[in-house]
């Protein structure tokens, strides 16, 4: 895989880790619940169980990534392409269920399908 398609990959799984830590660690601060569309409070609530256990499949999807980058070789680059390819599916997935939220999945989808692109071109 080239240098350049790395690099797409290791964006990817760093924002990964980072919408994890938002998701999981920090969903209860309304600066943080507000990005995800949540009103307030009470809603925020509802939803922390949902976000803690998505926080974590955003988790696993970054450790695939970056994983298989450290693993190299055709196996761990069939890994972490793999891993951006389910995260480029996820953001297709989000702006397909909240038109809204076309800013947050092309942030989500953009780098993984970059790297998927770059791999096969590069």
């Amino acid at each position: 895989m080239s240098v350049v398609a790395q690099v797409f990959v290791v964006v990817a799984g760093l924002f990964h880790v980072a919408i994890f830590v938002m998701e999981s660690l920090l969903f209860r601060k309304p600066s943080t619940y507000r990005r995800f569309l949540v009103k307030d409070d009470a809603e925020a609530a509802v939803a922390k169980p949902w976000a803690f256990n998505q926080g974590f499949y955003n988790l696993f999807l970054a450790a695939g990534a970056l994983g298989g980058l450290v693993v190299g070789g055709d196996k761990g680059h069939a890994i972490a392409l793999f891993s951006c390819a389910c995260m480029a599916g996820a953001g297709l997935v989000l702006v397909a269920s909240d038109r809204r939220m076309v800013q947050a999945a092309a942030t989500q989808a953009l780098p993984p399908l970059a790297a998927i692109v770059l791999a096969a071109v590069l």
